[in-house]
């Protein structure tokens, strides 16, 4: 018995409940097209697609009707005139949304989003022949004038429904298997081609190519890199040698968090200030504010509007335990105690900077050649080294740096200053290389153990049809196990799995952010290929043939032959997936509950309102190539999901044309130049062994009548398909694909290079030291920073390098510690004045605090005209 056979009504309402409220789950449109596969592997074909048809013309009709009107949630990036609006009728957006020109990403948001938008076009290009062929082959061929007793409903079009007297049908198969591979070969390397052209432009683009990310190389070692690289063209700009700061990033994180505290703090002093104000006002009836002007000066407002015992306190930690608990440590006012945190740890900081300082102009290594223990931040085995040209960069990236193995060796080009772990910098190669061993042995142990509960899910969505003729299982526990416990099971833990990855990933030692997506793309959809297909089709493939091979053992081959691919019905349509990441249901009550509940202080309302949407594409990837190596993988086996996954790749090309245009906001200094892609490509390999690799097995487990073997000759052409998918799989895809290899750009380069070195210009030394490499000393400035008070006290170290004309800081690849100011306190300005007040309090303990762009009404409510004053240094 199959996944299409009829239910009763209590399972089919069972499995039509859990489908709504998988719809509300957090995951991925992907990962909700899995879960509700599980669902409908309970219910019947029709019910299942009209189900799905019908969620989806609800959520699409909702959505119309609500875009126009929350421009907040579904058009972020028009309201903060990013982009322009999308001009529409409220029932022409659709057609509207298909004209758009989908290379508008790369301007709007960069290579990334815009191959990754690519990535789903190229797949429409590529199954859709294989749809039209395979239908007009296939479905024929494995369904008229032939099929097995008790074969109906979507099954009759599968590879298991060719009877052993017809078993010369397999032809069909074999022949559009070899062509929808070589067509598959065809679309990869044409779209190598094309990436290594985007990339390639993107590279030699005049803002890219002129920003500090384009011409520093990330060597986590570091000898005579200025002796090195000195006759490169231009030469060496800078050279930032990373410091071992000891303690000083958690002082700076705790003064980061102290500023966030108190601003907490004095959001809800004021918001109690104008709820007791308020409760006066209704009781007395006197609307006069002039009173506090008129009371003793000695008194603050604070004081005089909110009693001692209703301004906010918190509990400190106590003994050595890292957080506090209730009931338990020393009970302080918060405002107080943040004041004094923030100016203890800004002295901290001061001192350390001034110690950097004065220590950058001293050899960092003595005769021995060993570090100078005189030293109070000892320099660390890595440094970043910015050119004067971008084809400076990229000469010096390929370069052989050191004749030692591992010296030198790991360098990483196109790194920002914010995509830097700087937990990260201070590994020698050795230590690199054994926590990379454990990194991917841990994450293996995973692939292992996690294989456990996955198969748990994979075969209670067919408990049923193990158990067949059991009836010790009452109907409503087994519909509740059969339909609840699957979609919650597997929700929660591909939820937990990218946290796990990701740590793995750091402990692995990857300097950059984007490394670490890059790594987690590998590892995620490795899981995602063995853990939501393979093991969940192998599963419930074997749960079907169950039955059989206990009442004959002896027919493994021809059972598990003709289960395997009814397991193919697991993965139905990704409709209501779509539709709902239009609506995004959950993310339009979280914005007005997020304001509600957490939207106490300025900076949290600013975040919640215009913060930028991103995307991790570690896992957004993965959960696309996955459907991609689902598609092929039964595209021949059972051609009916070569329709539905046309239409699922169309709906979610759509669906993220609209996102990136419209909705997210990638960071520039986070685009890799599109990286992912070339990854992309190669997850369809794993598609094509997974494919053949099946193909081959079943033709030779496929029996005649006689239970002989009847498919052998198409077994030996699968494995020499798999051996041509292996050869090609292995040639070079990113061939240069980090050089910017344009012919203009190099000869403008080169004429550049001929102006450099000249007198007025210092010339590299190449001496062999700290000489070499001509550290700069952080230049320490006093910046006024915009508050509501004018306290000489109220200036506070601000290290960046350099101001562009537009008015930018330049912090280049020092750490934050060393460099960054005291985040302004942001309070919101009060119809009381307390909010000044307040500010020229803070000023007065050497914290800077501003109201400006924010204000607070008589009722309590925050609202922002504006970004933070220092929203571009943090």
């Amino acid at each position: 018995m199959t996944c299409l056979r009829r239910l009763d009504p209590w399972n089919s309402l069972i499995g039509v409940l859990v489908c709504l409220f998988a719809l509300r789950l957090p995951v991925s449109p992907l990962q909700l097209v899995q879960l509700l596969s599980l669902v409908g592997v309970r219910l019947t074909a029709i019910l299942h697609l009209v189900f799905n048809a019908a969620v989806f013309g609800i959520e699409l009709a909702v959505f119309t009707l609500l875009r126009p009107y929350f421009k907040q949630i579904y058009e972020p990036r028009t309201v903060t005139s990013v982009e322009q609006p999308f001009k529409t009728g409220m029932f022409t957006w659709p057609i509207a949304l298909f004209k758009a020109d989908y290379r508008d990403i790369q301007r709007v948001n960069g290579p990334d989003a815009y191959l990754f938008v690519r990535f789903l076009r190229v797949m429409i290009r590529v199954f859709l022949p294989i749809w039209l062929i395979s239908w007009a082959v296939l479905l024929p061929v494995t369904s008229v004038n032939n099929s097995l007793p008790g074969v109906t409903g979507l099954d009759l079009f599968t590879f298991g429904n060719v009877e052993p007297t017809q078993q010369n049908r397999f032809a069909a198969q074999i022949i559009l298997v070899w062509i929808f591979t070589f067509w598959i070969y065809w679309n990869i390397r044409h779209e190598m081609r094309h990436f290594l052209t985007v990339r390639q432009l993107h590279l030699v683009d005049p803002t890219h190519s002129r920003s500090a990310q384009a011409n520093t190389v990330l060597y986590l070692s570091e000898q005579a890199l200025g002796q090195l690289y000195s006759r490169l063209p231009g030469g060496v700009k800078k050279v930032w040698i990373n410091r071992d700061l000891k303690q000083l990033p958690g002082v700076y994180d705790s003064r980061l968090a102290a500023c966030g505290k108190l601003e907490s703090a004095e959001t809800s002093l004021l918001a109690t200030a104008a709820k007791i104000r308020a409760k006066t006002v209704k009781k007395s009836g006197n609307t006069d504010d002039n009173d506090a002007d008129q009371a003793e000066r000695n008194v603050s407002l604070a004081e005089r509007l909110v009693p001692r015992d209703r301004r906010p306190t918190h509990r400190l930690p106590a003994g050595p335990l890292p957080f506090s608990l209730p009931f338990i440590g020393k009970k302080v006012d918060t405002i107080e105690w943040c004041r004094t945190e923030i100016a203890t740890m800004t002295t901290l900081l001061r001192q350390a900077r001034r110690t950097v300082t004065e220590e950058s102009h001293l050899p960092d290594v003595n005769k021995d050649a060993k570090v100078d223990a005189k030293e109070t931040y000892p320099p660390l085995s890595s440094a970043f080294v910015t050119f004067n040209q971008q084809i400076s960069a990229h000469m010096a990236y390929r370069m052989l740096a050191h004749h030692e193995p591992y010296r030198m060796s790991d360098r990483f080009l196109e790194v920002a200053p914010d995509d830097v772990l700087w937990s990260n910098l201070g590994m020698n190669p050795y230590e690199k290389r054994v926590r990379m061993v454990i990194s991917y042995a841990a994450t293996a142990a995973l692939i292992i153990f996690w294989a456990i509960p996955v198969s748990f899910v994979g075969f209670i969505s067919n408990i049923e049809v193990g158990s067949r003729g059991s009836a010790t299982i009452p109907a409503v526990v087994l519909g509740i196990i059969q339909g609840i416990l699957p979609p919650v099971l597997l929700a929660v833990l591909m939820m937990l799995l990218p946290i796990v990855l990701r740590f793995l990933a750091r402990f692995e030692g990857i300097p950059t952010r984007t490394g670490l997506e890059l790594s987690l793309m590998t590892r995620y959809f490795i899981f995602q290929v063995i853990h939501s297909f393979l093991i969940v089709t192998l599963s419930s493939g074997i749960a079907a043939a169950l039955p059989g091979l206990l009442q004959n053992p002896s027919s493994v081959a021809t059972l598990l032959a003709q289960s395997l691919p009814q397991a193919s019905t697991f993965f139905p349509d990704g409709l209501s997936g779509s539709a709902g990441s239009f609506l995004a249901a959950v993310q339009l009550v979280l914005y007005y509950a997020k304001l509600y509940i957490l939207g106490s202080t300025p900076r949290s309302v600013f975040n919640i309102k215009f913060g930028p949407r991103t995307v991790a594409w570690g896992t957004l990837f993965p959960s696309i190539t996955l459907l991609t190596v689902i598609t092929l993988g039964y595209s021949i086996i059972s051609p009916i999901i070569n329709g539905l996954a046309v239409l699922a790749f169309f709906l979610f090309y759509q669906l993220y044309k609209y996102l990136f245009l419209y909705q997210y906001t990638q960071p520039p200094t986070a685009d890799t130049g599109g990286l992912f892609y070339p990854k992309a490509l190669q997850h369809v390999f794993v598609g094509l062994y997974v494919q053949q690799i099946c193909l081959c097995a079943l033709f030779f487990l496929s029996r005649d009548a006689n239970g002989k073997a009847s498919a052998v000759p198409q077994g030996i052409l699968m494995v020499v398909l798999i051996l041509l998918t292996t050869y090609k799989s292995d040639e070079p895809l990113e061939s240069d694909a980090s050089s910017p290899i344009d012919e203009r750009e190099k000869r403008r380069e080169t004429m550049d290079s001929s102006q450099v070195p000249s007198p007025s210009q210092p010339r590299p030394s190449r001496s062999i030291g700290r000489e070499s490499i001509q550290e700069q000393p952080l230049m320490l400035r006093s910046h006024s920073a915009q508050s509501g008070g004018s306290s000489p006290t109220s200036l506070i170290d601000d290290c960046y390098f350099a101001r562009h004309p537009d008015g930018k800081f330049d912090y280049g690849f020092a750490h934050p510690a060393l460099t960054r100011p005291q985040r302004i306190v942001w309070i919101p300005e009060d119809t009381l004045g307390l909010g000044k007040e307040e500010v020229r309090a803070n000023d007065e303990m050497a914290v800077l605090a501003t109201t400006q762009a924010a204000k607070m009404d008589a009722k309590g409510w925050v609202e922002v005209m504006g970004p933070p004053v220092d929203l571009e240094k943090f």
